[in-house]
């Protein structure tokens, strides 16, 4: 079943409450896309529309948070973090606030939407911030068990959520684990390392390779800070090559921390798959994807090169 990550939204808000979290949600005029409306429909006294006034709705959920409240934040993920990152790095991860950042449409798979709606900088953006915890989830399930994660984990949270529909990849069992990469499939030859819609993509990748007999590791890196530093050293230490893939610039993303933490304590060769420093266009989804180089084929050819220069010694 392909689902988008943020139906996974207002129905998680809507259980944590239900389950006696002490959960609102302040929202910028985006509630039906985002689907806060559905938990604005079942506790309309916990849901704030500031409208379209996102450094006011960081600043709203701030005070919420001061006040007690497990506060998470809805919007676009351009507007989200764009705006309104004064507020963000001043208010929320300055005070280390109990707010949580979940915003869609991230990434070019907004689609027809165009370059100025593609947050292709969000990641690297939320990153940097002392305290901040970036979370990509890369399915439903996974989106769900993000959510409750950072409801039930004091601080800063930055949920990527995204638009389209995603193929099942994770069990509705599997608990999320903030800070834990995710073995989703044994290789040795190469290690693909994934977040969000890329997981799926990186999945079929390994299959197609696996058909030409190349052993691909598939790793769901779905917490992006903090790095699970374990796993990732774990899988570059025995295949020697690792590519980095994701819907995001390969500038300050989750391919910027692997390689980071790489270099430092495990020196192997690292790819870096994603958007190569430019803005995104309208198209649809899929087609944006083969347009920008993040299509399975792309990603197996991308491998093939990646162990032809490790086997060859090519610095």
């Amino acid at each position: 079943m392909a689902r988008a990550t943020r139906e996974a939204f207002g129905e998680t808000l809507v259980e944590l409450v239900k389950e006696g979290r002490d959960v609102v949600a302040v929202e910028a005029d985006l509630s039906k896309s985002t689907t806060t409306a559905k938990f604005a429909a079942a506790y309309p006294e916990r849901f704030y529309n500031v409208g379209i006034a996102e450094q006011n709705m960081i600043g709203t959920a701030a005070g919420l948070a001061v006040a007690g409240k497990v506060a998470f934040t809805g919007s676009f993920a351009v507007f989200a973090t764009g705006r309104a990152y004064d507020q963000i790095r001043n208010t929320v991860c300055y005070s280390g606030l109990d707010v949580k950042l979940a915003p869609t449409h991230s990434g070019i798979t907004v689609g027809p939407d165009g370059g100025s709606h593609q947050m292709l900088e969000d990641i690297a953006l939320m990153r940097a911030l002392p305290g901040m915890r970036v979370l990509v989830p890369a399915d439903y399930n996974a989106a769900v068990g993000a959510l409750r994660a950072a409801a039930n984990t004091p601080g800063p949270f930055y949920v990527r959520l995204g638009r389209v529909g995603v193929p099942d990849i994770h069990g509705a069992d599997r608990e999320f684990e903030v800070g834990r990469a995710y073995v989703l499939r044994e290789g040795a030859d190469v290690t693909l390392a994934a977040c969000g819609v890329m997981v799926a993509k990186a999945l079929e990748a390994a299959g197609m390779l696996a058909a030409e007999g190349i052993s691909a590791e598939v790793v769901d890196v779905s917490t992006v800070k903090p790095l699970d530093a374990e796993t990732i050293i774990a899988s570059a230490s025995k295949t020697k090559a690792v590519l980095t893939c994701e819907e995001h610039s390969v500038i300050g993303g989750m391919g910027s921390a692997v390689a980071e933490l790489l270099s430092q304590e495990c020196p192997v060769r690292v790819m870096r798959i994603g958007i190569q420093d430019v803005f995104g266009t309208s198209g649809e989804p899929e087609e944006l994807m083969e347009h920008f180089g993040l299509g399975k084929d792309h990603l197996v050819s991308a491998a093939k090169d990646l162990i032809q220069g490790v086997r060859a010694k090519i610095c």
